[in-house]
């Protein structure tokens, strides 16, 4: 009986980072911003902005994403601030991961700018090492789009990430199993994906200061303390590999999801279709944060009492969004534009569309949509312990006209 060689060779992963991929984008699109200081921002006229990337000439000068505008200003005088374009990101993000796919399968998402490449059976066919397929590539992506990025050629996911982290920019940085220790043995365990400055304060009272500390660490006690996640963070220092690189067709991300009701009694005025509508963007919005998924347009379909005839419209969102508030409020704008009281409504669909991954909306999180987010989360957390209905919107309790809410896309739910 025979077997198969591959499943005992040590896997080469590879973790591909786009060089400050925001301010690297604009000053492609904009050649005369080159040599210059520049950040992705909200409104310069707003006092409250924030910067939401940087490039490195920023960076130099103390920049800090997240910071308010003004104080950045006050840090780099001949700072350029130019306003997000998503779609651009988005554009360039798919460009570079049609690029990765030419190479393997195995290609795996973390946000637009970062992916996961397993080439451990790409090697014998291009001909080439680890490190010389990811230098191969970066040439590719470079030649092709005009972008950089950093790789990390290791032999698991949470290595190769933070190898893609030693080098910046346009570098490739290798940690294999003979040499990793040497070289990030004395690091903190923070920098290491998964753990966090919390928990690496949390390690620190425990006498664990260093990767290397924390791979000879008491699994017993890291359990005692973090339970199973303390026995994982020994395996991310041993270099232990937990998860695979996916598919990259296992973890596309839907066109749409949505959710719908045919209501026991007929809808005939704009106070009870509101109600519908809340009750169905709760949904929506809890799926969409569930699975880390946000929205850039919000559909409505209504369908007549009377004819059983359907209608549908859709919008496009300012912002991409997994707020539910800001799903109804759209939808209600959509309603009023294609319906009129006191014509009896039976069903209505509200659906997200244009879906992304929640990292474009980590570029929107500008003055109020962070408190909103928070808010959502919380409600989420306390649906998650004690059941879906323990929290409940004022306007849906009014009546009785959501008990029959479904989903209307099929949409199953992939893993993350």
């Amino acid at each position: 009986m025979g077997y198969n060689k591959n499943k005992f060779m040590e896997k080469v992963i590879l973790h591909c980072d786009l060089n400050n991929f925001y301010a690297s984008v604009e000053q492609k699109n904009h050649p005369e911003y080159v040599g210059m200081p520049l950040a992705v921002s909200g409104n310069p006229e707003n006092r409250h902005g924030i910067v939401l990337a940087k490039n490195y000439l920023a960076k130099e000068a103390g920049v800090q994403t997240g910071e308010a505008i003004w104080i950045s200003r006050k840090k780099c005088p001949n700072i350029i601030f130019v306003p997000p374009h998503f779609e651009e990101y988005v554009h360039y993000s798919n460009l570079v991961r049609s690029i990765y796919t030419e190479f393997t399968d195995r290609v795996e998402s973390f946000g637009l700018d970062e992916c996961w490449l397993d080439v451990t059976g790409s090697l014998k066919f291009f001909g080439m090492t680890g490190p010389q397929l990811a230098d191969h590539i970066r040439e590719e992506v470079k030649r092709r789009t005009g972008l950089t990025i950093s790789v990390g050629v290791s032999f698991t996911k949470v290595l190769a990430k933070l190898g893609s982290d030693l080098k910046k920019p346009d570098a490739t940085s290798v940690l294999m199993r003979s040499n990793y220790m040497d070289i990030i043995g004395e690091m903190s365990p923070s920098e290491m994906i998964m753990i966090g400055r919390k928990t690496a304060e949390k390690l620190k009272k425990l006498n664990i200061h260093t990767i290397r500390q924390l791979a000879n660490a008491s699994r017993k006690m890291l359990r005692d303390h973090f339970g199973v996640v303390g026995e994982h963070m020994v395996d991310y220092a041993q270099g232990i590999e937990h998860e695979e690189v996916k598919h990259y067709y296992d973890t596309h991300v839907p066109k749409s999801i949505s959710n719908g009701t045919t209501t026991p009694r007929d809808i005939t005025t704009m106070a009870d279709a509101k109600t519908v509508i809340y009750a169905l963007a709760e949904l929506v919005g809890t799926r969409l944060r569930k699975y880390g998924l946000v929205a850039n347009g919000v559909s409505l379909s209504i369908r007549y009492a009377e004819t059983l005839d359907g209608v549908s419209r859709h919008k496009t969102l300012e912002f991409p969004t997994s707020n539910s508030a800001d799903f109804a409020k759209a939808a209600v704008e959509l309603l009023k534009e294609m319906h009129s009281f006191p014509t009896p409504l039976r069903a209505m669909t509200v659906g997200a569309i244009r879906l992304d991954d929640k990292c474009v909306k980590q570029l929107c999180l500008i003055d109020d949509g962070e408190r909103e987010e928070r808010l959502e989360d919380s409600v989420d957390k306390i649906r998650g312990k004690y059941g879906y209905n323990a929290i409940t919107r004022g306007v849906v309790l009014a009546n009785n006209l959501t008990g029959n809410l479904h989903e209307e896309d099929g949409f199953e739910p992939f893993k993350r």
